[in-house]
C-alpha cells in the first residue's frame, strides 16, 4: 500500500487547542481572531447537559454573544436557513459551535452562505463550491467522534429530497479547535458508543481509501490504536478522563485523515440510510462497517492487514489479519451495544434507493473495491444476516 512515490499536498488550516480544562481559553482563540460577537451555534442537548453554560461563562463579560440553538440531530437544510437568519439579525462577525458533529457542520454551512451571500446551501453542494472564506470560525466538540472540528466537510440533509449533501472545501475549516476532553465526561454510554464507532469508521475508510496518502496514513493508523483500546473503557466507565482523552484524540486524529484522504463506501451507506430514515449516523457506520470490509477484501487484504496489526491483534498471515480486523469491529459493535441492521426496520422496498443514493455519493469512487448499485443492494442484504 505505499503510496510515498506519489505527489500529494497536506494542509491542516486549523489551529488545535487540546487538554483537559482547555475550553477556559476559548476567549483568547476568539481575541486572536478579532472576533468581537460570535454567534453561538448548539443544540438542546448540549445545553440541558450544561455545557453551553460552561462555555457561555468564559465569555461573560469579555464578548458579546448570540445564540442559536436549533440544530437537529442530522442537521438539515431548514436549520441551516434558521442559523443565517439569527447571524444576520443578532449582528455577529464570527461563529463560535458548541456541541458534536450536528452542531459543528450546520455552523460550517451557516458561514458558507453567510460569506457568500446566498440563502441555499444545496448551491454548494459537492467539493470546491465556496468560494470565499469563511467568517470566523471557532468549534468546540463534546463528542469524541465526527472529527468534524477538523475537517474540511459539512455534512447537511436535504429534507426535500431526503438525502444528505456533502458541502467539502479548505474554507469551511474551523479557524480553531479548542478540544477539551472534559466535556465529554457527560457523554451518555450510547452515544459513547455510536460516536466512537463513526470514528473508528473514519479512520479505516481513510487509510484504505484510494486516495490515501502518507501523513494521513499514519494519522489514520494512529487513530485506530486510541479508539480501538479506549472505546469500552469509555463505554463502560464514562468518567475515565484517560479514555476520554484518547478517544477525543482518536476522534481528532481520524477527522484529519479522512479530510485529506475520504470516506467511502460505509460511510455512502450510512448517509443515504441517515437522509431516508434520519438515524443516528454512527450507528449506520457501525452496522456497516464490517459488512462492507468483508465485501472489499479481495481488494484490501494488505490494508485491513495493516489495520489488525494497530488493533494490536496477532495473526499468522496477512489474509488472517484482515479476516481478525473484520471480526474485531463486529465484535467491538457488540461489546458496546450498539443494535443490529434488522432492528431498525428498514423497508426492503427502499433498498434500491438506498443503494441508488449511495452509489452517486462523492466518496463511493474512493472505496478500495468498486461499488455500483448492485454491489450496495449485495451488502444491504448481508448486513441482515
Amino acid at each position: 500500500m505505499s503510496n510515498i512515490q506519489s505527489t500529494f499536498l497536506f494542509t491542516l488550516p486549523t489551529r488545535i487547542v487540546f487538554g483537559p480544562g482547555c475550553l477556559k481559553t476559548l476567549p483568547e482563540a476568539l481575541k486572536a481572531l478579532k472576533a468581537a460577537h460570535p454567534l453561538i451555534v448548539t443544540d438542546k442537548g448540549v445545553a440541558a447537559a450544561g455545557i453551553l453554560d460552561k462555555a457561555l461563562a468564559h465569555l461573560e463579560g469579555k464578548v458579546k454573544y448570540a445564540v442559536f440553538d436549533g440544530v437537529e440531530a442530522n442537521p438539515k437544510d431548514v436549520n441551516v436557513a434558521e442559523g443565517v437568519k439569527a447571524y444576520s439579525s443578532s449582528g455577529a462577525d464570527s461563529i463560535v459551535a458548541i456541541g458534536g458533529g450536528s452542531p459543528i457542520d450546520c455552523a460550517k454551512a451557516i458561514g458558507v452562505l453567510a460569506a457568500n451571500g446566498t440563502s441555499d446551501i444545496k448551491a454548494y453542494e459537492g467539493k470546491n463550491a465556496p468560494s470565499k472564506p469563511l467568517p470566523p470560525l471557532v468549534v468546540v466538540p463534546t463528542t469524541a467522534g465526527t472529527g468534524s472540528e477538523l475537517t474540511f466537510s459539512s455534512v447537511i440533509t436535504d429534507t426535500k429530497n431526503k438525502y444528505k449533501m456533502t458541502i467539502k472545501n479548505a474554507h469551511t475549516a474551523p479557524k480553531t479547535a479548542v478540544c477539551d476532553p472534559e466535556l465529554t465526561l457527560s457523554v451518555p454510554a450510547d452515544i459513547t458508543a455510536a460516536t466512537g464507532m463513526d470514528a473508528l469508521t473514519h479512520a479505516i475508510e481513510a487509510f484504505t481509501a484510494t486516495c490515501a496518502e502518507p501523513i494521513s496514513d499514519a494519522l489514520a493508523l494512529y487513530a485506530v490504536e486510541l479508539i480501538y483500546g479506549n472505546i469500552v473503557k469509555a463505554f463502560k466507565d464514562g468518567g475515565n478522563l484517560e479514555a476520554r482523552s484518547n478517544m477525543l484524540m482518536g476522534s481528532m486524529l481520524a477527522g484529519i485523515a479522512f479530510s485529506h484522504s475520504d470516506v467511502a463506501s460505509v460511510h455512502c451507506i450510512a448517509e443515504a440510510l441517515g437522509g431516508m430514515y434520519d438515524l443516528p449516523h454512527g450507528v449506520c457506520n457501525a452496522i456497516f462497517l464490517p459488512h462492507v470490509m468483508e465485501y472489499n477484501m479481495g481488494d484490501c487484504l494488505e490494508g485491513y492487514a495493516r489495520i489488525a496489526k494497530a488493533m494490536g491483534l496477532s495473526f499468522p498471515s496477512e489474509r488472517a489479519g484482515a479476516v481478525a480486523a473484520v471480526m474485531a469491529v463486529q465484535e467491538l459493535a457488540k461489546n458496546v451495544k450498539l443494535p443490529s441492521f434488522a432492528s431498525l426496520n428498514v423497508k426492503e422496498e427502499d433498498y434500491p434507493a438506498i443503494a441508488g443514493a449511495a452509489a452517486k455519493n462523492i466518496s463511493s469512487a474512493s472505496n478500495p473495491r468498486k461499488m455500483g448499485e448492485g454491489d450496495y443492494m449485495e451488502v444491504l442484504k448481508m448486513a441482515l444476516r
